[in-house]
């Protein structure tokens, strides 16, 4: 199988990356490859060792937003059966379920985002403030926030601004008070229900030429820097549950080689941007990705249930 790669500068956490694109150059955004700079307390080298990692996470990860905007383009209908339900959020009571679902209702909330479902986008906002407040992070979805949502429903851009804003504040408030524990489970919660998302809508009539598979596979580049965060916090109960089912997971992901040519700039006239481009080869077959979506909607299951 043959994909093309992009290789881009800075911090490319999903919901950032989509707020750029749909932005492009408007409303004074950050230009490509500027990297968005988080203050953290210059006293406390083990917090500021745990959010260098935090970084290079947000490096190596694709976005489920730029996964969705591929499906959409495709010609694929949004579909909310995939996305956590918003009447979950009175279960989830515990830490580790309020954090993890904090990074799945901001990734849904995202997808709905995208494609313009105005209550949807309101209701998971609220979702995440439920998540937020149960994790003590009060002022990162508070209600001013909510109002400001509302009154901008049908601006793309701000709305793209607040979601970016309210997943930022909350992992820069949770590593800057020493919670990586935290933190890390909200970026796990975020990369499982894109990555839940992509491989759901797959067309296996499709299969060989389908970008959509491409992004899924570039997955096996990043969760060995996910299960390297994770392992920064061993010793924690929640955190050493989802060790063993990452692992799990990279299990499947190694049955899959990834080769690469020479990487080599090419200018993109429609982003006016130059980006590093290969030719990537892969051996992923439909029988592995069948597994490997099985076993992600399972682990994905034990997160929302």
């Amino acid at each position: 199988m043959n994909k093309k790669t992009e290789i881009g500068s800075g911090i490319l956490i999903w919901v950032l990356l989509l707020a750029g694109i749909l932005s492009g150059c408007k409303g004074g955004k950050k230009p490509a490859g500027e990297e968005t700079q988080i203050t953290v307390p210059t006293e406390n080298a083990a917090v500021i060792e745990d959010f260098k990692k935090a970084k290079t996470i947000f490096n190596a990860l694709p976005s489920p937003l730029e996964s969705a905007m591929l499906v959409k383009s495709s010609g694929s209908k949004f579909d909310v059966a995939l996305l956590n339900p918003i009447g979950n959020d009175n279960k989830y009571v515990t830490n580790k379920s309020m954090a993890l679902n904090l990074g799945i209702y901001t990734c849904d909330l995202s997808f709905t985002s995208l494609y313009e479902k105005t209550q949807l986008i309101i209701d998971y906002m609220n979702s995440a403030k439920k998540m937020a407040d149960g994790l003590g992070i009060l002022k990162v979805i508070d209600q001013p926030t909510i109002d400001r949502l509302e009154e901008n429903i049908n601006n793309s851009e701000i709305v793209m601004e607040i979601i970016s804003d309210t997943y930022m504040n909350s992992n820069s408030y949770l590593e800057e008070n020493g919670q990586s524990a935290i933190s890390t489970m909200v970026l796990t919660g975020g990369w499982f229900e894109g990555l839940y998302i992509s491989t759901q809508l797959i067309d296996f009539k499709n299969f060989n030429d389908n970008k959509l598979v491409g992004k899924i596979i570039d997955q096996k580049l990043s969760i060995d820097i996910l299960l390297n965060l994770l392992e920064s916090n061993k010793g924690n109960p929640s955190i050493d549950e989802i060790i063993l089912q990452v692992q799990k997971l990279k299990v499947i992901f190694d049955k899959v080689t990834i080769t690469s040519s020479q990487i080599k700039p090419e200018y993109d006239k429609a982003s006016n941007s130059t980006m590093l481009k290969s030719d990537v080869k892969t051996n992923m077959t439909p029988e592995v990705f069948r597994e490997l979506t099985a076993a992600v909607a399972e682990i994905r299951s034990s997160f929302v249930k």
